[in-house]
């Protein structure tokens, strides 16, 4: 059933997340200091585009934290805000529960990307 769910939510939506995900990882590249914010942005594009069967397991050190707080002030805000309200959107018919539950989960994901696993 994930598979299905993957494919679906690619082709209707997935695939304009997991590009937002890239873009934010391009723009945080751009300097040298970003370059790690911009991997760890790089690899949450591939749960942005097939979030189905994914779990997330928040956690962190001290570093992450301080990552975290840089992401939320300098981008992470309104990746979250974009997921919450397509998740709210989402959510309105009984059809888009469940793609409505990934953009919420992707928007946990959003707000504090570092130090997350992701099963």
């Amino acid at each position: 059933m994930k598979t299905l769910g993957n494919i679906i939510w690619f082709i209707f939506g997935g695939f304009l997340t997991g590009i937002g995900w890239l873009a934010a990882g391009l723009l945080w590249c751009c300097t040298i200091i970003g370059i790690p914010v911009g991997k760890q942005c790089f690899k949450l594009s591939v749960v942005a585009f097939f979030p189905f069967g994914k779990e997330i397991v928040p956690g962190g050190k001290a570093g992450s934290f301080l990552l975290n707080i840089l992401w939320l002030i300098f981008g992470g805000l309104e990746i979250a805000l974009t997921s919450t309200v397509c998740g709210i959107l989402l959510c309105c018919t009984i059809v888009g529960i469940p793609f409505g539950l990934q953009h919420f989960k992707l928007a946990q994901l959003a707000l504090v990307p570092f130090g997350a696993r992701i099963k």
